[in-house]
C-alpha cells in the first residue's frame, strides 16, 4: 500500500508580516507558529513521516527545540516555494516510493485539524491524480484597476480558494514541478500544466494561512477554542 508523507516548505522570510523574525518562528499560543503546524501533521496516525524543508542559511530552527519521532529536517530550501518543494522531493526520493502520497502543507497554516486530513485521505487515496483542500468562495469578488478602483465584479460561481495540504504522488509531483519551473505558486498549478485535473476536497476557513499580523490573533483564537 502507498504511504502518506508530509512535506512542509519553510524556507521563506514572510516579509508581509513586517517582522525581522521569519513568520514561521513567530510566537503563537506559547510555541513557534511552525511547531503547531508540524505537530498537527505528525499527530495524524496515517502520516508516516513529516519532512520540513528549511533554507540552508536558517539560523533559527536549532533554537526552537522542536522534536518529534516522525520529524526530519531537510536544509535544501530554495528561493521560492516551488524550488523548496522540488528540492525536498528530490532529497527524500531514496526513502519513499514514486507512488507514495506526499501532502505538501504550508508552514504558516497552524490550524490544520485531523478531520481535514481524514477527508483528504478518504477522497483521494484511490484518485488517479490527487487533489487539494479548498473552500468555495462565498464573498462577492471585485477586480481592481489603477487607484484601487473597481474594474469589474467577478462571478464567484465555481470559484474555490485553494488551501493546503495539496496531495499528489511523489513521482508525479516531482515530474510536474520539474517541468513547470519556479513560478507556480502551488503544487496543483504544476499538475494542471501537465493537462491533469486535481480534485477539490472541501475544507473550511479555520485552516487559515498566517500572512499578516492580524492573522496571528485569529489563529490564536482558533487554537484556544480547540484547546491546543
Amino acid at each position: 500500500m502507498s504511504r502518506f508523507i508530509a512535506l512542509v516548505p519553510a524556507a521563506g522570510s514572510g516579509s508581509r508580516m513586517g517582522s525581522e523574525l521569519p513568520k514561521q518562528y513567530l510566537p503563537l499560543s506559547g510555541r513557534p507558529l511552525i511547531e503547531h503546524t508540524l505537530r498537527a501533521l505528525a499527530a495524524h496516525p496515517r502520516i508516516d513521516r513529516v519532512f520540513v524543508v528549511l533554507s540552508p542559511e536558517d539560523g533559527w530552527w536549532e533554537g526552537q527545540g522542536i522534536r518529534h519521532e516522525k520529524l526530519a529536517v531537510l536544509r535544501c530550501g530554495g528561493a521560492v516555494r516551488a524550488d523548496s518543494v522540488k528540492n525536498g522531493l528530490k532529497a527524500i526520493a531514496s526513502e519513499i516510493a514514486t507512488d507514495d502520497w506526499v501532502l505538501v502543507h504550508d508552514a504558516a497554516r497552524p490550524c490544520l485539524r485531523p478531520e481535514h486530513v481524514d477527508r483528504m485521505l478518504a477522497e483521494l487515496a484511490d484518485d488517479e491524480v490527487g487533489g487539494i483542500l479548498a473552500v468555495p468562495v462565498a464573498d462577492t469578488l471585485k477586480r481592481a484597476e489603477a487607484g484601487q478602483r473597481i474594474a469589474e465584479t467577478v462571478p464567484r460561481e465555481g470559484l474555490w480558494q485553494a488551501q493546503t495540504p495539496q496531495m499528489f504522488r511523489h513521482g508525479l509531483l516531482l515530474k510536474a514541478l520539474g517541468a513547470a519551473g519556479s513560478m507556480v505558486t502551488d503544487e496543483a498549478s504544476a499538475i494542471e500544466l501537465m493537462g491533469l485535473k486535481p480534485r477539490l476536497v472541501e475544507g473550511d476557513a479555520r485552516n487559515l494561512k498566517v500572512t499578516y499580523p492580524r492573522d496571528l490573533e485569529l489563529a490564536a483564537l482558533i487554537l484556544e477554542h480547540w484547546g491546543t
